[in-house]
């Protein structure tokens, strides 16, 4: 299999230093659990230039590790080009939704794009929920989130393992 034919995943919050490298981390865990790594790209980004090159937060990173999760990613800031780099884009939160629909520049662009949360396995059918932003809140609103990304990335999982022939 090739580098080209793994299934590219992008998960994108705005500082790219709580949400989107918990995302990441989680849905990593997941597919090495399940020895997959070979199908799969994954990465996450950030729509503000705040947080580029640093570590995940100190809390992420506890709240993963918590999971048996490391996290090892440096925060980098979204890009157009990442439209042409990944197959899948998720958002943490409706802000972050139209930020990066903002710089979509087709419809195939605007397609890649989905609310995280919305495949979230408690997620009612209603007003699609966000992640919340941990970043203010505490160290259990970090703990909170991490149990929302797995769950999540657990579903997200599933759901691209079945629309993906198994050869690839």
């Amino acid at each position: 299999m090739t580098y080209q034919s793994r299934l590219r995943v992008l998960f994108v919050c705005h500082g790219n230093i709580c949400r989107s490298p918990a995302a990441e981390g989680a849905f990593k865990h997941l597919i090495e659990e399940r020895n997959l790594q070979s199908r799969f790209l994954v990465d996450s980004a950030g729509t503000s230039s705040f947080h580029i090159g640093e570590r995940p937060h100190p809390d992420t990173r506890k709240a993963a590790r918590e999971k048996g999760i490391t996290l090892t990613s440096l925060a980098r800031q979204f890009e157009v080009d990442d439209f042409a780099r990944f197959d899948v884009i998720l958002a943490m939160d409706h802000k972050n939704l139209n930020d990066i629909l903002r710089l979509a520049e087709s419809d195939a662009d605007r397609k890649k794009v989905i609310l995280f949360r919305s495949l979230d396995p408690t997620y009612d059918g209603k007003t699609p929920p966000d992640v919340p932003d941990p970043y203010y809140d505490g160290y259990t609103e970090f703990q909170n989130v991490q149990e929302i990304v797995m769950r999540t990335s657990e579903f997200l999982l599933d759901r691209l393992l079945e629309s993906q022939p198994s050869g690839k």
